[in-house]
């Protein structure tokens, strides 16, 4: 057998079998979160979401909005070093973005089992 007959070969198997692959994960909501600071993101931000007393009264001064604590909880950076601390029945996770403005915050989350909580913005 020729090399061109194998390399036809080959790329009928491979296209075949990227086709079963595209098949078999197109119905999946499948995420590879496989660094630390993505999968807490990706925790924080798929579980029911609450705003502190402390937390509402800061987006009512209107510096900051929901839109920037959703962008922060996409593309923000947790603090590992002042985070994962215990609080009550969860932990406290400390993550820093940007707002629309390009101002720098800092959002604290208490993260329950069942919940999150946005328990205070800080603007750095």
């Amino acid at each position: 057998m020729k090399f061109y007959q194998r390399f036809a070969y080959y790329l009928v198997g491979l296209i075949m079998g990227c086709f079963f692959v595209a098949m078999v994960l197109s119905g999946k909501d499948a995420r590879c979160n496989y660094f630390p600071n993505a999968r807490v993101l990706n925790d924080l931000s798929t579980k029911p979401f609450n705003v502190s007393d402390v937390a509402a009264a800061k987006l009512k001064e209107n510096w900051v909005d929901m839109t920037d604590i959703k962008n922060t909880l996409k593309y923000g950076d947790v603090d590992f070093d002042k985070s994962n601390v215990k609080y009550g029945n969860g932990k406290i996770y400390i993550v820093e973005g940007k707002t629309i403005k390009n101002q720098p915050i800092v959002l604290e989350f208490i993260n329950y089992a069942d919940k999150v909580v946005l328990k205070d913005i800080i603007k750095k």
